[in-house]
């Protein structure tokens, strides 16, 4: 295999390391029985309000399947939910190839886990510009920085990752999964990616064009500058 250049892929990937971190949590009280309907053995990691929504779906199940990411990668989120997913471990479990000896190494050296599907939806930017009175400092806490991360990461390595970012397209992944036995195919994977890429690069323009129609004052009006 030459350097960076994959020729070989395995068409049918089986879901068995999922990473659900989402804004919108409509779905998910049906999605998350489902994925362990179909694989009872599926490890969930998640974050943040996420974790406790879905700790709240599962009950007592909780404990065999989900696992907190701060627990997972060894690093606590910061103040506010700052950092919690931009760490080294989730980025080798989303970006790592079968077939690449030195990423399974890697996977092996640091006891990560490759990680089969993304489940994530962005923080509610437009939206929050849309309300009435909404300052610039309220639209900057709500621009997305881990989440449009892992979704690139996982949409780019769609030749093993299964990138999920619309709730409305739940019940269609969960009848491929039970037509599949728990797997994905390449094809499927990559029509998730192309929507992925499609949500960000729309998240991505909604941020731009708010920055762009700023003026000088607007920006001004919500700091306080240093002596």
């Amino acid at each position: 295999m030459t350097k960076n250049v994959v020729e070989r892929i395995d068409d049918l990937v089986k879901i068995k390391t999922i990473l659900v971190s989402v804004s919108d949590k409509s779905g998910l009280g049906t999605f998350i029985p489902g994925l362990l309907g179909i694989n009872p053995d599926i490890t969930i990691l998640s974050t943040g309000g996420t974790y406790s929504k879905i700790q709240e779906i599962l009950g007592a199940d909780a404990q065999e399947n989900l696992k907190q990411v701060s627990d997972y990668t060894g690093q606590p989120e910061t103040q506010g939910g700052l950092v919690k997913t931009l760490d080294f471990k989730i980025y080798l479990g989303l970006l790592t190839e079968t077939y690449n000896p030195a990423h399974q190494d890697d996977l092996k050296r640091t006891h990560a886990l490759p990680i089969d599907m993304v489940v994530v939806n962005l923080y509610p930017f437009t939206q929050t510009i849309a309300k009435e009175n909404v300052t610039v400092e309220n639209a900057r806490g709500n621009i997305d920085i881990g989440g449009p991360t892992m979704i690139r990461a996982a949409a780019k390595n769609y030749i093993r990752v299964a990138s999920v970012v619309d709730p409305k397209s739940y019940d269609g992944i969960l009848q491929l999964l039970k037509t599949k036995d728990g797997a994905l195919g390449i094809e499927d994977r990559y029509l998730l990616a192309s929507k992925a890429f499609e949500h960000t690069a729309q998240y991505d323009r909604a941020i731009a064009d708010y920055l762009a129609g700023l003026s000088e004052k607007d920006v001004q009006s919500c700091y306080k500058t240093g002596e």
